[in-house]
């Protein structure tokens, strides 16, 4: 063990809660100390309460909501495939959730007049723009969403800026951008591509390519994203959700558990789960607790790397 190493060698995984279909979207909302996930074939958001470990529903509505994240003021920032929309949850944050029910307002659904495909996953940068990927996994997969078509015909990374209501396309060479992170400053953008797993699993495209890895990017100017590449490769499976801890290290999901890459790419090591795995976010009390949203679980496990955007208002 070194000082760098981010895994606590007495840590152990714990399942904390199970009985889904697909767990997906974990969002840490620190100012009540629980964490926030979706079922999205269950079309659920659920809530795990780490002080006495009761997981309860928000709502039974979803419409197949799936990453999210906190966004500088505390509000929360969710895709829904089945809004075909990034929305925002202003009330899931503060302390007292239940004075007003689970009502959250789209911020962006259209790029032109074409509809948006099924917004998968998010980041909201320090200066408040709104990055997310865009696949079309809600209207190609029934249990995901709505059936529907790409009006756009592409699946891109958008930026958008909720000062001016602007929508741009910044990455558009990934084939099915799933997962995205910012490194600690920000400087490079991190997508991953899970095209390995075609959106259209009945009819897939011969024509269009099959990958499983994380892309990076420079951001330039606070917004443009350049000099694309491939940072890591992730297999078995398929890079789906990650997260970017503090040092620099990207938490990647697999089908295996979840592994662990340096900034340069090296493989640092693994945390076995009993089940593929989807997505996972930094928690807990002080930010080292990592929760693993696997198929049908939600697990957790001690950590000695926080997030590197952690925001601990909410």
């Amino acid at each position: 063990m070194t000082a760098s190493d981010p895994f606590d060698p007495d840590a152990h995984l714990e399942k904390v809660a199970d009985g889904f279909t697909w767990t997906e979207g974990p969002a840490w909302i620190a100012v009540r100390g629980v964490l926030r996930f979706s079922d999205i074939p269950g079309n659920q958001v659920l809530e795990f309460c780490e002080a006495d470990g009761v997981t309860r529903q928000v709502t039974g509505a979803a419409e197949f909501t799936n990453g999210r994240t906190v966004g500088p003021d505390g509000a929360i920032v969710e895709c829904s495939h089945g809004r075909r929309a990034v929305q925002i949850d202003r009330t899931g944050a503060t302390e007292n959730p239940d004075t007003a029910p689970y009502a959250p307002e789209v911020l962006v659904d259209r790029f032109g007049r074409a509809r948006l495909n099924s917004p998968n996953d998010v980041v909201v940068k320090s200066d408040g723009t709104i990055w997310f990927t865009d696949p079309s996994y809600g209207i190609k997969r029934p249990i995901e969403g709505h059936a529907g078509e790409e009006e756009y015909g592409d699946r891109y990374v958008f930026h958008f800026d909720p000062a001016d209501g602007s929508l741009t396309p910044v990455v558009i060479d990934v084939e099915a951008p799933n997962g995205i992170a910012f490194s600690p400053d920000e400087s490079v953008l991190y997508v991953s591509d899970s095209s390995i797993d075609p959106p259209d699993r009945d009819h897939p495209d011969p024509e269009r390519p099959g990958g499983h890895a994380i892309h990076a990017y420079d951001v330039l100017g606070g917004r443009h994203a350049k000099n694309g590449r491939t940072f890591v490769e992730v297999s078995p499976g398929l890079p789906d959700g990650f997260r970017v801890d503090e040092d620099g290290n990207v938490w990647s999901s697999s089908a295996t558990g979840i592994q662990v890459f340096s900034p340069d790419g090296a493989r640092l090591g693994e945390i076995p789960v009993p089940e593929k795995v989807a997505n996972c976010c930094f928690g807990g009390a002080d930010g080292h607790t990592l929760y693993i949203c696997g198929s049908t679980s939600l697990y957790r496990i001690r950590t000695r790397a926080r997030d590197a955007h952690a925001r601990t208002h909410g």
